[in-house]
């Protein structure tokens, strides 16, 4: 297992596993499919980015996102974590999330928050394994396919 900075010859992986969150309904409340184009432009935020690979293959990632443009928030970053379909189970979220956390607190983050769909216990699960703490829950806070859903905060000071 190796797990390093994304580059841009991953958007396509990485849109993979992407679309694999988006079809399985539990990992985001996004509808529409990512192409590797617009996984490209996530470069331009210059937040930590790192995949998992293992035997070459990329099979997870984590991502910043940008929390607030206000400076008061600077310290803060907000993130996103995917494996792979075929390969959940096997630890790469955790072993991916703890990386993403180094990594961030180098680069000077204090704190990094995560927001989930709150009936998402596996991520929860991973989350908490890696030290996050829940925040709460904002019932009713979206709609998807028409249906209202819950989001739960997470975080983790540094």
């Amino acid at each position: 297992m190796v797990i390093r900075d994304a580059v841009l010859e991953d958007a396509e992986a990485v849109a993979r596993i992407y679309n694999e969150g988006i079809e399985d309904r539990i990992a985001t409340v996004e509808t529409d499919l990512r192409t590797a184009a617009e996984i490209e432009e996530w470069f331009d935020r210059d937040l930590p980015f790192l995949v998992l690979e293992e035997d070459g293959v990329v099979q997870a990632y984590s991502a910043g996102i940008p929390f607030s443009g206000r400076c008061a928030y600077s310290g803060v970053l907000e993130f996103s974590f995917y494996v792979a379909r075929d390969e959940r189970g096997k630890g790469y979220g955790s072993a991916v999330l703890r990386a993403f956390l180094e990594i961030a607190r180098e680069r000077g983050f204090h704190k990094v928050i995560g927001n989930l769909l709150a009936e998402n216990a596996v991520s929860a699960g991973v989350m908490g394994r890696c030290g996050f703490r829940e925040v709460g829950v904002y019932e009713r806070h979206g709609v998807r396919d028409g249906q209202f859903f819950d989001v739960r905060a997470m975080e983790i000071l540094l």
